[in-house]
């Protein structure tokens, strides 16, 4: 590979080298109107009702896992974060750091993915930036990512308003993001390797709208995976969370790199799933509505809020319970 396939200190520089990097490589891939004339900053028509705006980074090793690579984490994480927050996602920054020696072919790659997950998403790119530090300060290339939504005006999410009684939601199998980057960084080669799970879930979130305050609180499961958000939601609550492991969605090879490893999928992150607390007459309806959208056709009801303040635990399939805690450290460092 020569010189020219790769990232120099050259396309950091402000000169020619890094315009036509920005032109011919990142906006004539991911750019749309607004990032005509390349501007630093977005002007931005605000929708009334209220803004939401989440920002994110994303260091991933390796770059690219079987499912995805780190332009389908960039666009999805921050869509997600807006959308479980309530907002329909609109708008998003994107940051690159690159390191010298990165080949162009991988930078590629990971545009075309930005652009691909932001099409069908519907958001804009509006404004971002570009640097290169030398080589050896960068694992090939960190994404920023900043996202701007309108607010949905039937959603008043709040952890404060679980209550007991309520159920316990998830739109898909757990883990299997973790495990797929995990594969691919141990080298571990697998007949039937796990598949990042890595996907949008702001159409499940606007489905579930449609059920105003009987959806109480959403999150989506990633660093720390079930177990944290669970755990983070009910703390310091008068409520608790009981799950059923007859319940809970495994798929087949997460499951087992997960059993192979010793490593509890309730700890694991996935990246393209949501969690909701729902009030138990409209909890049916919600899983309705997910389970007809393709990327909700795995949803489960997988537990109940119960009266033990700040307490998640597991109804095993041996019939006993146990605590279900917050994992110690981080399980998978570099997973998003």
């Amino acid at each position: 590979m020569s010189q020219d396939d790769r990232i120099t200190m050259a396309h950091g520089g402000g000169g020619r080298a890094s315009r036509q990097l920005i032109e011919e490589e990142i906006a004539r891939r991911v750019g749309g109107t607004a990032l005509r004339g390349l501007p630093d900053a977005a002007t931005l028509v605000a929708p009334s009702g209220g803004l939401v705006f989440s920002t994110d980074s994303f260091v991933v090793q390796p770059l690219e896992f079987p499912g995805g690579n780190i332009g389908h984490l960039a666009v999805h994480g921050t869509v997600n974060d807006v959308a479980v927050a309530g907002g329909r996602p609109l708008w998003l920054s994107l940051g690159l750091i690159l390191e010298e020696g990165l080949p162009l072919a991988v930078l590629r790659r990971v545009l075309d993915a930005v652009a691909g997950a932001a099409r069908a998403c519907d958001v804009e790119i509006v404004t971002g930036d570009t640097k290169v530090v030398p080589r050896g300060q960068c694992d090939g290339m960190y994404v920023n990512t900043a996202g701007v939504g309108a607010a949905l005006p039937t959603l008043a999410l709040d952890p404060r308003s679980v209550t007991v009684g309520d159920r316990v939601l998830v739109s898909g199998s757990l883990g299997d993001h973790g495990m797929a980057v995990m594969c691919a960084r141990e080298g571990f080669e697998l007949a039937n390797a796990p598949r990042s799970d890595t996907g949008p879930v702001h159409r499940l979130v606007a489905a579930a709208a449609a059920f105003g305050h009987g959806v109480r609180f959403m999150r989506d499961p990633t660093r720390g995976g079930l177990a944290a958000v669970l755990d983070e939601t009910v703390e310091g609550l008068a409520v608790g969370v009981r799950l059923e492991e007859a319940h809970l969605p495994r798929s087949g090879p997460a499951r087992a790199v997960a059993e192979l490893l010793g490593v509890d999928l309730l700890h694991v992150a996935c990246e393209g799933r949501v969690v909701a607390f729902c009030a138990p007459e409209v909890a049916p309806e919600v899983l309705r509505a997910w389970r007809a959208l393709p990327e909700g056709h795995g949803a489960v009801d997988i537990g109940a809020v119960v009266a033990e303040p700040g307490r998640v635990t597991l109804a095993t399939l041996a019939g006993g319970r146990r605590v279900v805690d917050v994992p110690v450290g981080e399980l998978l460092p570099r997973i998003c």
